[in-house]
């Protein structure tokens, strides 16, 4: 192709796609920044349309073709890659498989489209993808990319059943995406990392237009409210919340990080026996010592959530440097009284408890007797330096007014996403199972590469 032609195809292939973005910016003005936030690149090697979250990668042909079948097409499929954007669907992989996470995202990002009722991307669905919304609807409240990709592995996907729906869901090119980090617990690049404030700042941006300036004129945007509200929530990170609850100590040990080699050597070396500076016989380490856990046993709360994230504090716990040699932990079932206090001194006891735990009472919920019964327990002087309580609860209960002298935080294991306010005093912690099992995953992967032994996810 010479430079003449390359650069005539350039310049259509790019002037459809500010056609069509000013067609979609007229209908949807919240996606303003959204829309300008991709700049156009020519690429012959892309399959139609892609995007890495910085640029707008197109083919022209297939841009020339699309547009003279139905400019609509343009504009679904200039939308369909500003919502992967949105969404952070390329820096959200981690460890899952990328062709099923490729299709739950297609999915995820049609269904928002299919829901908006624009005439610029109105488009009529065919019954195939009308059953495929219907039957993810009777299970997901919210048809994130996330929620559908583990429906998908539950329900163990066929070969041909992915086939067609990779036909009809498949839009762009996703192979342009960043490759995830093969250690997860490496931090981002600085390229990832930047990518994803840029969207999440504009995807914030965009649930705060929805909410205020947009609701006159929606019109049919609930879909995308309600996965912008579970993309931009807020989230915390347990580990590091449960490492509030630590309490600065000294320990006999030897401080490793404070000494010197150098100096301990050269004095040997001069003086035969008589190092120049010896060793810290003191260290500053953090461990947890007391604190409860309150377990909401109502109706409500089910019991295998309650299960899964006993298993994940466990294993947070069950780390030596989080432990004193004396630890107190005090964990209560709560419906709206208090059914069970088992106290808890060491870790075998935490594991036992958490390998026979059996939900006691399934009443409706009210956190206040929880409370009352923590304030005896430290009036009686059961407690010497009662630093936190955790309430893993569904959040609809009575809560108690005052603030009680001690960090308080409840848990959510969400699995509809319902937005809960607590008190002002307490915290609160969102937890995705699916993210646990993750941890759980890796921490086995770890265990294994320990002993020599492969193990795949």
């Amino acid at each position: 192709m010479s430079i003449e032609i390359s650069q005539k195809f350039d310049s259509i292939g790019k002037q459809i796609l500010s056609s069509s973005k000013n067609e979609l910016y007229l209908n949807m003005r919240f996606l303003d920044l959204a829309l300008s936030s991709l700049t156009y690149v020519m690429n012959t090697d892309t399959y139609g349309l892609g995007t890495d979250g910085f640029h707008l990668y197109f083919d022209p042909q297939y841009l020339v073709d699309l547009y003279r079948l139905d400019r609509i097409r343009i504009n679904r499929a200039y939308l369909h890659n500003v919502f992967h954007c949105i969404f952070r669907h390329m820096l959200k992989q981690g460890r899952r498989e990328k062709r099923l996470w490729d299709l739950a995202c297609d999915i995820a990002t049609e269904h928002v489209i299919d829901g908006m009722h624009h005439r610029s991307i109105r488009f009529p669905k065919n019954a195939f993808r009308a059953n495929c919304y219907g039957t993810l609807e009777k299970k997901l409240k919210v048809l994130t990319a996330e929620k559908i990709y583990k429906f998908f592995v539950e329900e163990e996907l066929e070969e041909y059943k992915m086939r067609k729906l990779e036909k009809e869901f498949r839009i762009d090119d996703h192979r342009l995406w960043p490759k995830p980090p093969e250690n997860e617990n490496h931090p981002p690049s600085s390229a990832m990392q930047q990518l994803n404030d840029k969207w999440q700042e504009i995807s914030e941006r965009m649930q705060t237009e929805l909410e205020t300036f947009s609701k006159e004129a929606s019109n049919g945007e609930s879909e995308l409210a309600d996965e912008l509200a579970v993309e931009n929530r807020e989230r915390y990170d347990y580990k590091a919340f449960l490492r509030k609850f630590a309490v600065l100590r000294e320990e006999m040990q030897v401080d490793l990080d404070s000494f010197d080699y150098v100096f301990y050597n050269y004095g040997l070396s001069l003086y035969g026996n008589m190092p120049l500076i010896e060793p810290q016989e003191f260290k500053e380490v953090y461990k947890i010592q007391e604190f409860v856990i309150v377990i909401d046993t109502s109706m409500s709360c089910s019991g295998e959530l309650v299960k899964t994230f006993l298993e994940q504090t466990y294993h947070i716990l069950a780390e030596t440097e989080n432990f004193f040699k004396k630890i107190h932990i005090r964990i209560l079932q709560c419906d709206e009284k208090v059914r069970s206090d088992v106290k808890i001194t060491n870790q075998e006891e935490l594991k036992n408890y958490m390998e026979n735990f059996k939900v006691i009472g399934n009443g409706g919920t009210d956190f206040r007797p929880a409370f009352e019964y923590v304030q005896t327990l430290l009036d009686k002087k059961e407690f010497l330096n009662l630093k936190g309580l955790l309430y893993f609860t569904d959040g609809y209960g009575y809560y108690p007014r005052k603030k009680p002298p001690y960090d308080t935080a409840f848990v959510f294991m969400e699995e509809d996403y319902t937005e809960v306010s607590v008190p002002a005093w307490a915290m609160k912690l969102i937890i995705e199972k699916e993210e646990l099992e993750e941890e759980t995953a890796l921490r086995l992967d770890y265990q294994l590469i320990e002993q020599g032994m492969k193990y795949e996810y």
